[in-house]
Formats: structure tokens, sequence, C-alpha cells
């Protein structure tokens, strides 16, 4: 009797794929390849057992990176092929933020879970496949940490129309010697020789292996004599820090200036610009402070290119950055005709709006904002009210307190008089001697006389008060007017009168 499908064996290994189900039945035409597809189910099922994962998950996780067991070709399976070193409690972030054990096969480096053995595919990676591997301090860190970043074929770039199906590895170490008990493999005991640190162990590791599937890439790091940030860390203040810190859209990151190129790390999507495939690079929106730039890059397809902008990099850090740049020869486009209009400031606008001008005229006679934020209008009033502000403190610097005398002088000139009057009474009384009751006569009429005078003198001295607090201009100081008997004196006249002479009123 010949063979037959075991449809509930099928169902169980394959459920999630519906289309690989009903392939295996149409192909299932003869006893060969029916026996051959119930063997493939049965391993399937054996593996997720042996594991100890659901079924389910493993097919989820093989779903995510099912492009990774494409890339590696008509490569041997790795779980399949002897572990030749592995490292266990290692802390990745990409594309799994877990700690898994890594290791590495002839073929194949890969990360697994604790306690099993079955490589996780979307974290599977063939050496041959390997284009850059970069080894980078971890910022930010109070304690000595380091990246290991590996960045499979195609996966530099993020694109922008379909997402990655691979994603580059990055896991971190420590700068303490591995624990005991953490190293395995059949090359444990060579490792040993060299596992004074994880760095000097991974290094001589991961360079056999690439050495032996032929693979050129070598291992960068970061080198400060070549470019570091003038900004000191906070966290480690006597090391210069190889990164500088800045933003991707919302996304803040950092950025390395290495000798194989530029790396924007260490969050997903991470980004790595090969110097051979930059076109060219700007400086934009520069402030104060900080400065943009933007770098066109070759997206690999003719001549198309793609720009990634980088932004709020520190001024301090311009320098180190432009030498860079030019060290290496890289085209800046700063001033490149399409870019110069990006580079207007707001201040220029309303110039660049006609190339005769005109506009901007007009735009200043209507009162438009121009280059100080003040319209011609709102100036010209600021500088009226600054004019007369400049006019009244003037007239106060040029002001004399006894200035007010003189617009008193009616009633300082009665004062005179008084005095004049007083001395001339003297001298009535000088002559009373001599002229008897005649002269007695014309004193008690000059006293009445006098009166009167006095009288109106004092109410002409009151007009001249009022009219001299009219005045348009308060002086800061008021000298007051001289009032009553206490301005007399009993000192001679200089110019004396007859009796006859000052009393003739008209």
């Amino acid at each position: 009797m010949p063979p037959s499908l075991d449809l509930q064996q099928l169902d169980r290994a394959f459920g999630s794929r519906p289309d690989i189900i009903d392939g295996i039945k149409r192909a299932a035409d003869s006893s060969a390849r029916v026996t051959l597809f119930n063997e493939i189910s049965n391993h399937v099922l054996n593996q997720s057992s042996e594991n100890g994962e659901p079924l389910h998950k493993r097919r989820r996780v093989e779903d995510s990176g099912g492009a990774n067991g494409s890339s590696n070709g008509a490569l041997a399976n790795p779980a399949e092929e002897d572990v030749l070193l592995e490292v266990k409690e290692i802390s990745v972030s990409v594309p799994q933020r877990k700690k898994f054990e890594i290791c590495l096969t002839a073929n194949y480096i890969y990360a697994r879970t604790p306690g099993t053995t079955a490589p996780i595919p979307a974290i599977t990676y063939a050496w041959k496949d390997v284009e850059s591997l970069m080894y980078l301090p971890v910022p930010d860190k109070a304690q000595v940490q380091h990246n290991y970043v590996l960045f499979p074929r195609g996966t530099s770039l993020p694109s922008k129309t379909s997402p990655p199906t691979i994603e580059p590895l990055v896991f971190t170490i420590p700068a303490t010697p591995p624990k005991q008990g953490t190293i395995g493999g059949s090359e444990a005991g060579s490792a040993m020789s060299v596992s004074d640190t994880y760095h000097s162990l991974f290094h001589w590791a991961f360079d056999r292996r690439l050495k032996s599937v032929g693979n050129p890439v070598e291992i960068v790091s970061a080198n400060p004599g070549k470019f570091h940030s003038v900004i000191r860390q906070a966290h480690r203040p006597n090391e210069k820090a190889v990164h500088i810190t800045g933003f991707r859209g919302s996304k803040d990151g950092y950025l390395f200036f290495l000798e194989n190129g530029i790396l924007w790390g260490f969050k997903k999507p991470l980004i790595f610009i090969p110097l051979d495939r930059i076109v060219a690079v700007s400086y934009t929106n520069i402030l104060q402070f900080t400065f943009n730039i933007v770098v066109e890059v070759l997206t690999g397809e003719g001549d198309a290119t793609e720009e990634f902008e980088f932004g709020m990099l520190d001024q301090q850090d311009y320098g180190g950055i432009d030498g860079y740049i030019k060290d290496n020869r890289l085209q800046d486009r700063s001033m490149a005709e399409q870019r110069k209009g990006k580079l207007q400031l707001a201040e220029n606008k309303v110039s660049k709006k006609s190339a005769n001008g005109e506009d901007a005229a007009d735009a200043t006679a209507n009162g438009e904002a121009t280059g100080d934020g003040l319209s011609e209008l709102q100036r010209a009033e600021v500088e009226a009210e600054q004019l007369l502000q400049d006019d009244e403190d003037e007239d106060e610097e040029d002001y004399d307190p006894g200035s007010e005398g003189d617009s008193e002088g009616s009633g300082d000139s009665s004062d005179g008089d008084d005095d004049d009057d007083d001395d001339d009474d003297d001298d009535d009384d000088e002559d009373g001697d001599e002229d008897g009751d005649e002269v007695g006569d014309q004193d008690a009429e000059g006293d009445e006389e006098a009166d009167e005078e006095e009288g109106e003198e004092d109410d002409a001295e009151v007009i001249q008060q009022e009219q001299v607090v009219q005045k348009p201009v308060e002086p800061p100081v008021k000298v007051p007017a001289q009032k009553g008997w206490a301005a007399f004196t009993s000192r001679p006249s200089s110019n004396r009168m007859d009796t006859d002479e000052k009393f003739d009123v008209v």
C-alpha cells in the first residue's frame, strides 16, 4: 500500500503557512516525495520540542527574519554546524533587547536563547555577508562599555519604501574580563589565552572567522586622534568623546565620524554611510549655538541620491566636523545654488520677494516689518518720542532756579520802593524839627499814599505769582516770593529822592 501524507502532522508543523501545505499536497505525486514530506514535517516538530519553545513563537520569529535565510544562499543550516566558540550573558540591543548567547560557527554568527540550541533566525548572519564591523564606546555611561556593530550586506542605509528584512547586530561588552564558565565551544581552549578581556576575545574570534571565509572586512574603531568632540563628557571627563550628540527628526542619537564612514546610532534604524557613497555634505540651519548637516548619498541605483539630515549639532563641534570633511576630501555644497534657498535668514525674506526691490519698498511703505523687527511707521513714532524726551531733558538741564525771581520783578521792585519809603520817612523825621507842623501834615499824607501804593503792589505781586504757576515748565526748585515787612532794610538808599517826588502819584 503506497504511503500517504500525514495531514495532521503537516498542519501542526506548517499551520501558519497554508501556502506551504498546499504546495506539498500538489507536489506529493509519488511515494518518494510523500515519504520525504512526512519526514520533513516530523523533523520540524521534533526541533520544536527539543528547543522547548512553542511552535507558533518560532514561526513568528522565522517570518520576521525570513530574508536572513535567503541571504545565506546554499550554506548549510547554522543549527547543524559545530559551535566553535560560545560566549554567554551578552547584552544584545539590536535587533532585540535581551541577553543572549553569542555563537560562532565556521560560516555563521548567531544568537540563541540561554538553555536552547537553536539559532534565532532574525539574529543569524553569514560571515561572507558581513559588510561592516565596528567597535565603539558606549556614550553617556559611567562605566566603560563598548558596542560591536555588525552590518550585513545591504543594511547600512534604511529604505524609505520598504521596511528592512534584515537588521544590523549591536551587542555590548563590559571592560571587565569574562566570567568563569561563560566561554564554551570546541575552540574554548585556544580562546582562553586571549580572554583577558571581552575585547581581546571577540577581536581574535572575528578576525579568524572573517579570514577563514575570505571576507576582507576589518574591525574599525574610533580614533580620537582623527576626530573627537571638544565637549567634555559628564560621566568620563578625562576621556575624549569620539561622538557628538544630535537628532534625526525627533529621535536623539550619536554621530561617529570613522575612517570608513559616518555612523548614526544606537537606536533603530541604524545608519552607516560609507565614505565612497557620500556625494556631498552641506551645513544648514546655522544658528547661534547649533547647526545641521545634510549628507547626500548614492543609493546604489544608478546616479540616484538620497539626503540624510542630522540636526541640533553643537557649534563647538563645527571645527572637528569641517576638518573631517576636508581630510576625506568630501565636497561641501553648503553654498550650492539649490541649497541657497534653504539658507535665507528671516530678515532677508522681504527683500527676496522681488528682484528689483519694489516689493520690499512697498512692504516698508505699508508698515511691514523689516530687519530690526519694526516697520518704518513704528520706527518714526519711536524716534519722535525720543526727540521729545530729549528736548524735555535738555530744558530741565538748562533751567536756572534764580530766573524765577526775575519773573517776579514787580514784587522785588515794590520791596525796593518800600525800602526807599522807609529811608524817606527817616529824612522826614530829620526835617520835622525845622519845618514844624507843615512837614508833619505832609508826612501823614505821605503815609496814607504809601499804604495805598503798598496794597497795589501786593495785588500785582499775587497776580504775577499766579502767572508763574502757569508756566509750561515747572522748575525743580521753587524760590518763594518775598512778602511783608521782612524784606525791608534800614540801610541808606543809594538814590535819595525828595519827599514830593517819592509820593507823586499819577
